[in-house]
């Protein structure tokens, strides 16, 4: 960022990844993601199919980190790749819904879980409470935001590993193993056209879980040497998060039955399993878990989703008090106390997994465009500094290129209550692009 210090370092860069994916999906959208596909075996496909696509995505990101590493990162490569249009667009849907719908989802189940503890509270005051103190919270300075990400992600990281270890070590149930591992593993007897469908529709979940990723490169301009550290922090985060969340599903199918699975009540496929493994003091021991994890991911989306809002307004994309830095903290304030605005406003108006579906198709589409900027960019500029290069390329981006294309279709005519809503946002941004740019530039 504009005349701040880059005091990130390749931890602080691994923590922003890791702690803004890790939130309550891994803990819920077992069950959801289950009752879909209706076998064990397409449960932990789901997970496998996601991991992979992250990480080549992930992947290709680190070329354009490495290649731009300033403070916007995506707004940055989208801009840089198809002109300021482009770059708006994405600018527009991640203040609209992207970001701050998810800060707002993760600020919800936050609530949800802290009413194991306070049945009463009401869960949208929670929420926005949450939303406001952690804006406050990154309000004081990068390296405190920083700082509370470091430990919430260690945390809920060393809490994930827990429930793993306890189901591996201690909790495998004979009956879940025969019944999930058995001749039900591959049950539902779908042909191959309809087991895409089912599938593709079912990563919604997944997806959503493993999203957020890409929020360290708005971070980029405070990293030091962002060149190498952005593109390595994406490469462990996502890796790591990755794995634990293959680890997590394989843990459950050892310890409940797949039918317990997909009927957990409210959806908590962690507390469930924790229940089976530790006893009714479980449901405490796993609703703080992931009050923690919820609590340090929304705490990541809220420190990194600001810097675009900063970037955005460099470029008089967004209201230009955004771009206005701190004299003493050098924090984006007005940025902050923007998309806390909206995201509170968001939280009050649906629930947990309408966000979701919403969020997950506008993200996969700037995924999708962004890493075709990669092609474009190896051929309107050849002679660019590349640092790192896209692992794979041009296979493994192409391949992404296709398969998020597949799904995203299926979205479309699958769940077009919420999809296409969601288009219709990325759409609303061309005439506000140019209303607000009348006389400022051009398309």
């Amino acid at each position: 960022m504009k005349d701040q210090k880059q005091s990130l370092g390749l931890f602080d860069a691994t923590t922003i990844v890791m702690g803004s994916m890790i939130g309550s999906g891994v803990f819920i959208v077992a069950a959801d993601i289950g009752r879909q596909v209706g076998s064990p075996g397409m449960m932990l496909m789901a997970w496998v199919v996601t991991a992979v696509l992250t990480l080549i995505a992930a992947l290709s990101y680190g070329e354009l980190a490495a290649m731009m590493p300033k403070a916007g990162g995506q707004y940055v490569y989208l801009r840089e790749a198809f002109g300021p249009m482009y770059g708006f667009l994405y600018g527009w849907t991640f203040f609209t819904v992207i970001q701050t719908g998810t800060i707002a989802a993760v600020a919800v189940a936050f609530a949800k879980f802290l009413g194991v503890f306070v049945p009463d509270l009401p869960q949208k005051t929670v929420a926005i409470g949450l939303i406001v103190f952690l804006t406050w919270l990154n309000t004081r300075g990068l390296r405190t935001g920083a700082l509370v990400q470091n430990v919430f992600t260690v945390a809920k990281t060393g809490a994930l590993i827990g429930l793993i270890g306890a189901a591996i070590l201690v909790g495998r149930n004979d009956v879940a193993v025969a019944r999930n591992f058995g001749d039900n593993f591959w049950a539902g007897g779908f042909d191959g056209l309809t087991a895409v469908r089912v599938l593709g529709v079912a990563l919604v979940g997944s997806l959503f879980s493993s999203d957020s990723w890409n929020n360290v490169t708005f971070t980029a301009g405070e990293t030091r040497n962002p060149k190498r550290n952005v593109p390595l922090s994406l490469l462990l985060g996502v890796g790591l998060v990755s794995v634990l969340y293959l680890l997590a599903n394989y843990a459950y199918l050892l310890v409940l039955p797949f039918e317990q699975i997909q009927n957990a009540a409210q959806d908590r496929v962690g507390t469930a399993a924790a229940s089976a493994i530790l006893g009714p003091v479980a449901v405490q021991v796993m609703a703080a878990a992931i009050m923690v994890s919820t609590f340090g991911c929304a705490n990541g989306l809220t420190l990194a989703g600001a810097r675009v809002y900063y970037a955005m307004a460099l470029d008089e994309l967004f209201f230009k008090q955004a771009a206005r830095l701190d004299p003493k903290t050098q924090a984006p304030v007005t940025s902050l106390w923007i998309q806390c605005l909206w995201a509170c406003g968001l939280t009050l108006t649906g629930s947990y997994n309408d966000l979701l579906d919403y969020v997950i198709f506008a993200v996969l589409l700037f995924y999708i465009l962004t890493i075709v900027g990669i092609f474009v960019l190896r051929r309107t500029r050849p002679d660019a500094e590349r640092p790192y290069k896209a692992f794979g390329y041009p296979v493994l981006p192409a391949l992404y290129i296709l398969l998020a294309s597949g799904i995203e279709l299926l979205l479309l005519l699958y769940k077009p209550s919420f999809t296409w809503p969601g288009l219709i946002i990325v759409l609303l941004g061309i005439p506000v692009y140019f209303w607000w740019t009348k006389g400022k530039v051009k398309a």
